[in-house]
């Protein structure tokens, strides 16, 4: 038990930023996001059993925290709060890391706006996986998968001049 125990911490230190990536994309406030990282991780451990190795342990590890993330947001209820931007914002002397992570909040608000399936879709395609790949953690076909991405893509492009934001 130790054992499996030590090499599960293990995996969910190493890739621990594709909880942290879905806990933004899904929760506003850093209390929600907590909550919610303690939830994936809880039923990471539950299934954790039932993982088989027939597939990488991230692509199962992407399909448990999905399918949490989904659960949690409709379980409890949860409404995102829109984050109000202000469209004056100053930039003058601002450096190169300050003008990513600026960017960075600006994608995460648009994306706070898309639904829970549309959010999921946006994360695979951010974490550089292939239609197939999406695909199979959505459970879709990859014909679907690819017209649902391109529309949601399409979808947070208008949000995103909806709102003024600059890329």
């Amino acid at each position: 038990m130790k054992e499996t125990e030590n090499i599960f911490l293990t995996l969910i230190n190493q890739h621990r930023a594709i909880i942290h990536k879905i806990t933004k994309m899904y929760m506003n406030g850093a209390e929600e996001q907590r909550d919610l990282f303690q939830e994936i991780v809880l039923q990471l451990w539950k299934a954790y059993p039932t993982f088989r190795g027939n597939s990488k342990f991230t692509t199962w590890m992407y399909r448990v925290c999905l399918n949490t993330a989904l659960i949690y947001f409709k379980k409890d209820s949860r409404k995102v709060d829109k984050m109000p931007l202000d469209e004056n914002i100053d930039i003058i002397d601002v450096n190169e890391s300050e003008v990513k992570e600026e960017k960075l909040a600006y994608l995460y608000a648009a994306v706070q706006e898309l639904n829970v399936v549309e959010k999921a879709l946006i994360f695979l395609f951010l974490e550089n996986q292939s239609h197939r790949e999406i695909a199979e953690n959505m459970g879709i076909s990859e014909v679907n998968a690819r017209v649902k991405l391109n529309r949601t893509k399409e979808k947070l492009q208008s949000i995103i001049k909806k709102n003024g934001y600059e890329f």
